[in-house]
């Protein structure tokens, strides 16, 4: 319920002035992405349309170009919705400690917020899970065909990625690296349900684009509830006391 609760609040963050004035810059970003996609898609569809020519008659050669045209335009669409989460950590990159920062001020106005990391840090961590993800969703795509499998693999993988790479984008901001691994691992089952929340905005046409937004909104305030308890929570004895 807690968690709702988080989620709920980060969707009417979104539309507060600091969000706002990045909301723009985000779309424009994302788009952008996929736009340089597509056209890398559809320069690979129209070279496949054309290799019929060279060895059919003019007839047959149609045919299978008005096929591949069908089913390369289906193709592609199906193609991007799997690419929503790689192209999501890579917008994040570049606007996370911008919007966390905002949202860190808003839950606790009287405490510093997290340092911002390194541009080439938080660049490197957003590609390396784009990276994965692009893999995991190819994965996932090569399952269309089989109904049921394919929602299962989609919703788990990208739970499973999202509530991963946002929590260390997150906490990084707080603690050390090793730190943040520590306590991702303690945390797993809850990072994979807040991560099946932002898989369910990810399944979303138009409203997916929005996930760089909602999932730092979000994240913050899941990482910043994990690391309060980390921080009250007793720590074991050494062994020479």
């Amino acid at each position: 319920m807690i968690m709702i609760d988080d989620a709920l609040a980060a969707a009417r963050q979104i539309f507060t002035p600091p969000f706002r004035a990045v909301l723009w810059k985000t779309l424009a970003l994302t788009l952008a992405l996929f736009g340089l996609v597509w056209i890398g898609l559809h320069k690979l569809l129209v070279a496949g349309i054309a290799l019929p020519h060279a060895w059919a008659d003019y007839w047959v050669a149609s045919w299978v170009a008005a096929a591949l045209s069908l089913i390369g335009g289906v193709g592609l669409f199906a193609g991007l919705a799997f690419l929503v989460t790689p192209v999501s950590f890579i917008v994040a990159g570049y606007f996370f400690d911008e919007l966390a920062e905002a949202v860190e001020l808003e839950l606790a106005p009287g405490e510093a917020p997290g340092r911002a990391m390194a541009f080439g840090d938080a660049l490197w961590l957003s590609v390396k899970f784009a990276a994965l993800a692009l893999v995991v969703n190819a994965a996932a795509l090569l399952l269309l065909l089989i109904p049921g499998v394919n929602a299962v693999a989609f919703f788990g993988a990208n739970a499973y990625l999202s509530g991963r790479g946002y929590f260390e984008l997150a906490a990084a901001r707080h603690v050390r690296f090793a730190e943040v691994q520590r306590l991702r691992k303690t945390n797993e089952l809850r990072l994979f349900g807040a991560g099946l929340v932002m898989a369910a905005l990810l399944a979303v046409p138009i409203l997916n684009l929005l996930t760089p937004l909602f999932g730092t909104a979000f994240m913050v305030r899941i990482a910043s509830k994990i690391m309060r308890q980390a921080r009250k929570a007793p720590r074991p004895a050494s062994r020479g006391s």
